[in-house]
């Protein structure tokens, strides 16, 4: 006999956990070391280069509102789900209200990013 497969939206979760580790694997560092060391210290760039006129227009530019996004979302989202998942090893046994708050808190964060990021303009 056979039994329908039971749906699961694990997939989605893993994937933007996979999507959001990519990116700060490869990205955090850099924008660390840039927003934190290099601009500050004037080292590679101008002593404006992080104004607020220079931030501004590249949050206003689609490409900028794109990366913006992308970063602050996947970034969410991996932690909500690193997060979720840690919870059994420090003996937490997580449920849906730790799914919830884990994932909903992701979620929320996604919605204020896009939410400020479209508020600003082109």
């Amino acid at each position: 006999m056979n039994r329908p497969l039971k749906r699961s939206n694990a997939p989605i979760f893993w994937g933007l956990f996979g999507a959001g580790g990519m990116l700060s694997a490869l990205l955090g560092p850099v924008l660390v070391l840039i927003t934190g060391l290099a601009v500050p210290m004037g080292l590679l760039f101008g002593a404006d280069a992080m104004s607020y006129a220079n931030m501004l227009a590249f949050a206003q530019h689609w490409l900028g509102k794109a990366f913006l996004f992308a970063i602050v979302s996947l970034f969410l989202w991996h932690a909500g789900h690193r997060i979720f998942h840690s919870l059994h090893d420090v003996g937490i046994h997580a449920g849906p209200g730790a799914k919830a708050v884990c994932y909903g808190g992701a979620l929320l964060g996604t919605v204020i990013a896009a939410l400020s990021l479209l508020s600003m303009g082109f």
